[in-house]
This record gives structure tokens, sequence and C-alpha cells, in this order.
């Protein structure tokens, strides 16, 4: 089994990487949040994890075992398969994932392609446990923030307003004045309406 790879980057995409060593390469999948942390470098050390299947036999390294082990946790739970928990990190940060399952943050989750709402719950339930060791930020995902603007939509729909101009509203003032209760997102969008 193996551990890492450590060697020359021969050639890097945002969904593979190539490390040479000793005139051999290894054709290494990676996601967007490793492709970033190694862009600029001419060497890499890479946390692998082996997938390992009748027809294929296939690398995946991460640039730090934090995220690695998260991939490992995200493939454990029934529907991600390692090409999905891949998505996942290249789709969001390692710290964003966490947070969202300790806060039960399931519109975040199925906004992955390839995630839907059962998957998100079931990702949620089979590993907030786990997770829920590690400290979090918990206002970075307060899942509050997607409850107001969803609180505040539906009630000016309801009030006749179209939703795409209501949406843009609401985006606008939750961004220059995110501590807002719906009640006052609602006063000011029907202001700027």
């Amino acid at each position: 089994m193996l551990e890492y790879i450590n060697g020359k980057i021969a050639e890097t995409g945002p969904a593979h990487l190539v490390l040479d060593i000793n005139g051999m390469g290894y054709l290494i999948n990676i996601s967007l949040h490793s492709y970033s942390q190694l862009e600029g470098k001419t060497e890499a050390k890479l946390y692998i994890h082996e997938h390992i299947r009748e027809d294929a036999y296939t690398l995946y390294g991460f640039a730090d075992m934090a995220e690695r082990e998260l991939f490992r946790l995200l493939i454990s739970v029934s529907g991600i398969g390692a090409n999905t928990g891949r998505m996942m990190l290249s789709s969001m940060s390692p710290e964003e994932i966490r947070g969202y399952i300790l806060t039960d943050n399931v519109n975040q989750l199925k906004g992955i392609k390839g995630i839907g709402a059962k998957t998100a719950q079931r990702i949620i339930v089979d590993l907030k446990d786990k997770l829920g060791k590690e400290p979090v930020d918990q206002k970075l995902f307060a899942p509050q923030d997607n409850t107001i603007s969803d609180e505040a939509l539906s009630a000016l729909v309801m009030l006749g307003f179209a939703k795409n101009s209501a949406q843009k509203a609401i985006d606008k003032i939750t961004s220059q004045s995110p501590d807002l209760k719906v009640e006052q997102v609602i006063k000011q969008a029907l202001k700027m309406l």
C-alpha cells in the first residue's frame, strides 16, 4: 500500500498530475484544492489513496493528509464513489465540507454536482459523528444564512414579486448586511423592488 509519492512534476492539469520518479511517470488524480496548493511547484509530495477495482488501478493524490482522510470518509458513504469524492473536494475546500456536514447544511452539499438531497443527508448522517470531534468555526457555516434568504424569497414571491428580481435583491442585501433577520431583509427588499 502506498502512503505517499514524492517526485518531480512532469505534467499537471486541474484534475491530474504526472510525477516522475526515477524515469517512471505516475498518473495521479487530484482535486482542484490540491492543484491550487501545488501550482507553481516543480516537485510534489502527494499522499496517496489507491483505488483498486477489477478493471482499473487508479491513484488519487492529496496535498495534505487531512484532505486524504476526508476523501476516505466521503467514499465510505454509500453512493459516493472516488470520482464523486474528488468532485466534492474540487467544488469546496475540505474545511467547508466539514463545516457543512457538522452544521447539517444539506443545501450547500446538494449544490455539488452529482450530490442530491438524499445523498447529502446520508453524508451528514454517516459522517457527522466521525467529524464531530474536530473543532470548526460555526460562523462560517451557519445554515441560518440560507434559511433567512429562503424564507425572505418565499415571502416576497407570495406577495407577488418575480422570483428572479426578489432573489437579486435578497442577495444584494445579505451580502451587504449578513446579520439581518428575515423581517429586516424583507423590509429592505420591499424598498428595492
